[in-house]
């Protein structure tokens, strides 16, 4: 039905205008605008999935911060188990990056990013959780480092987003990681992924229209006329947007903490069996649905390409191996 549909031209494809306002509103309901904390302004935008959401999230920082601060070389440091995606970013917007080894929990090293703050630094990053290891970074220090010098943060949910919040309400002792964190200034969440809407579907988020208003781009001497863009891309396909809204209406919070409690159980089984298996080990304490696993006995990567032959399909990781 919304094949055809493109929110570039609001004035003419209203509904799919209002399906993506409806979608940003619900994502950042699930992840604190309702907490008194948040400051009741979080806003935000659809995007073509995760990588666009944090490109836009890190230029946006960016921007802001140059306009707030005045920084004109900026500089972003990131835990190594941050998604490639901010290494994206810095090569587009020509930010100097800082990658930090994480901690022997392999979560963000709050210490170590600490020293890595200059008078450059616009932004600093955590997930929750991260790809590789499935594991939260300390968000609430994170947060507090944050406000302390004054820059940005950003959380990346892209992988957590629609999990995080109903393990929460299931009881799963999660640690703080959305807006009800003071620092917290922007956040990514996959609409795609675990909010089981079709591939290409992500929102970006923001704690207030101050942030949010760097993302834009507004060309007013163009001879076509005024030209607005919320995101990267110009045109963007109404029908995704139209689908990820289908499914959160349809899924409703019942269906997402139904779908998060069999996720959940089932990546406990699966890390027990793991940790029954002598040659076997879990990387770090797994805070959600990602179980990462190594060896120092047996070639986890010889282990990998047996477990797909025998059709299972596994990310090969590194550093260390797993």
């Amino acid at each position: 039905m919304f094949a055809h549909t493109n929110p570039l031209h609001m004035d003419v494809f209203q509904s799919v205008v209002r399906f993506e306002a409806e979608v940003v509103a619900m994502t950042a309901a699930m992840l604190g605008s309702k907490k008194k904390s948040s400051g009741g302004q979080i806003c935000g935008n659809m995007t073509s999935g995760g990588t666009e959401s944090i490109l836009l999230a890190v230029k946006s920082s960016r921007d802001y911060m140059k306009t707030t601060k005045g920084i004109k070389k900026p500089e972003m440091i990131i835990p190594e188990s941050a998604h490639s995606a901010y290494d994206k970013a810095a090569q587009y917007f020509n930010i100097k990056l800082w990658r930090v080894p994480v901690n022997k929990e392999f979560q963000a090293d709050v210490k170590a990013i600490r020293r890595y703050i200059n008078r450059n630094t616009i932004l600093i990053v955590g997930s929750a959780p991260g790809f590789p290891h499935g594991i939260v970074d300390p968000i609430e220090e994170l947060g507090q480092l944050a406000s302390s010098f004054d820059i940005c943060l950003h959380v990346d949910l892209c992988l957590g987003g629609f999990v995080l919040p109903f393990a929460n309400k299931l009881g799963y002792p999660i640690p703080p990681f959305d807006f009800s964190v003071k620092g917290v200034t922007s956040i990514s969440a996959d609409v795609h992924k675990y909010g089981l809407a079709p591939k290409g579907t992500s929102v970006v988020l923001y704690r207030n229209h101050d942030l949010r208003k760097h993302q834009f781009v507004a060309v007013t001497e163009w001879s076509g006329g005024l030209y607005v863009s919320p995101t990267i891309a110009g045109s963007r396909p109404g029908g995704l947007i139209a689908g990820a809204w289908a499914s959160m209406i349809s899924l409703g919070e019942e269906g997402y903490l139904e779908n998060t409690k069999k996720i959940m159980e089932v990546s406990k089984r699966l890390q027990k069996g793991i940790e029954e298996i002598p040659e076997l080990f879990v990387i770090g304490r797994p805070d959600m649905t990602v179980v990462a696993l190594g060896s120092n006995v047996v070639d986890i990567f010889e282990v990998n390409d047996i477990m797909s032959s025998k059709g299972w399909h596994l990310n090969a990781l590194q550093r260390p191996n797993r």
